[in-house]
């Protein structure tokens, strides 16, 4: 799939997602379905931030980017992506909840917590990024101004600084590399209950599905959260793979989040099947139908002078 197909799937897959939950009340009050909404409207987000102003660029021949856009692209970039990482700990939770105890699901998944869970990781995303972008932006930058990347972001923008770099490599090791190392752990951990919950129950087709859908959403939490770890934990080096490593959380995550969590869902399915079906009967009948005339001309009959 090429550029710019990849970005339109990807931002119609999951504002699909979200309209359909948004106009399904019975998707709405589950806590699994509002939790999923909310990872569709970060996934919108942080495919939208940078990737289709990297295709405009390329395709204009244009790679200049002011200050303050690359300070915003940072601001933004940390803000969904933390945001996003602490949204998916919440949703591994749920599923933890779910299977390991089934009988105060309803309690402890209240909508009042869930409404919780999601400002917990927006506030969480906040803090993350308003540190990052607080130690950057008061960086003096006086050198060369050449950011190898599709995108700004702390490791490579950091180097540009005409001071000792030191502090800011700490920061950035601290706040952004251990933070994903320690989600990234929370995540198996929660997994690993969660697949020994299953596996001590009998054989039966629900678990065996069971384990599947929880295998693939540890293969795409391994893909976003690991190239994070891979970036963010190692301040001295720069490799080109990194810029190959960054396309994952910024576009092909948000690109196969919908596919693992809601099309494998029969419910999500049929959600968006019927919101598919009510917005083609809309503009089927919008349509204005041309009425056949009465008359019949027979040009045969018809002589031109």
């Amino acid at each position: 799939m090429e550029g710019p197909q990849a970005v339109v799937a990807t931002l119609f897959s999951n504002l699909l997602i979200l309209l359909a939950i948004s106009q399904d009340n019975c998707l709405l009050h589950s806590p699994m379905f509002f939790l999923l909404g909310h990872l569709a409207f970060l996934d919108l987000c942080l495919s939208s931030f940078a990737t289709p102003r990297a295709l405009f660029d390329f395709l204009a021949q244009r790679q200049t980017i002011s200050f303050q856009g690359c300070m915003a692209q940072i601001f933004f970039l940390h803000l969904f992506g933390g945001s996003e990482m602490f949204l998916l700990m919440a949703m591994a939770y749920d599923r933890y909840v779910a299977i390991r105890h089934p009988l105060h699901y309803a309690s402890l998944m209240s909508q009042r917590h869930c409404v919780g869970l999601v400002l917990a990781s927006w506030a969480g995303g906040l803090l993350h990024t308003s540190v990052q972008l607080a130690f950057t932006i008061n960086a003096p930058f006086c050198g060369p101004n050449h950011v190898d990347s599709f995108f700004c972001d702390i490791p490579l923008v950091i180097k540009l600084a005409c001071v000792d770099i030191f502090p800011l490599e700490i920061m950035m090791v601290t706040n952004s590399g251990i933070m994903s190392l320690v989600g990234f752990i929370t995540l198996l951990i929660s997994y690993g209950l969660i697949f020994s919950a299953i596996r001590s129950r009998a054989p039966s087709e629900g678990t065996s599905k069971a384990i599947s859908t929880c295998t693939s959403h540890l293969i795409v939490v391994t893909m976003y959260f690991g190239p994070c770890i891979f970036i963010y934990l190692r301040p001295k080096t720069l490799f080109t793979i990194d810029k190959v490593l960054s396309v994952f959380y910024t576009a092909v995550t948000p690109l196969l989040n919908p596919a693992i969590y809601a099309l494998k869902n029969q419910k999500m399915k049929s959600a968006m099947g019927k919101l598919l079906g009510r917005y083609s009967v809309q503009v089927s009948d919008q349509v204005p139908v041309i009425p056949k005339p009465n008359t019949v001309f027979l040009f045969s009959e018809i002589r031109v002078f």
